[in-house]
């Protein structure tokens, strides 16, 4: 685990880059669909959805690199990007299997980046913040 606090800076550097990668979403709602599960889905209320779907990620990671240089805010940020990501996992897991053969690169990534979130809270908890 002191690997992985070592390393935290630039697992949320790199995490929330990718992260971000989903304002995509907010300029070409239909391409991000289509990329993420594969299809689309039609209509002015579609396009709504997808695009604040798009800036919510994105302000996700947006989050993760501001707390990559704030190690006071890493806890919360840590927090809030766990939650934001099991949601969209236990999403796709529930209601959306159909999708995972093209969503399964994004539910890996996510679950992979929230066990390295959860690690590092575990740690943070036992160990002085690092400033």
């Amino acid at each position: 685990m002191q690997g992985i606090a070592n390393a935290l800076k630039w697992i949320m550097l790199v995490s929330g880059l990718l992260t971000c990668t989903m304002f995509y979403a907010a300029i070409d709602p239909q391409g991000a669909l289509r990329q993420t599960f594969g299809t689309t889905l039609e209509g002015p209320l579609a396009n709504i959805v997808v695009r604040n779907w798009g800036v919510l990620i994105t302000l996700v990671g947006v989050l993760l690199i501001y707390g990559a240089y704030r190690p006071a805010s890493r806890p919360l940020v840590l927090v809030v990007a766990i939650v934001s990501k099991l949601a969209f996992v236990g999403l796709v897991l529930v209601y959306g299997q159909a999708y995972l053969g093209t969503a399964g690169l994004a539910v890996g990534f996510d679950l992979v980046v929230v066990g390295l979130f959860i690690a590092a809270l575990l740690h943070m908890r036992k160990a002085p913040l690092q400033r």
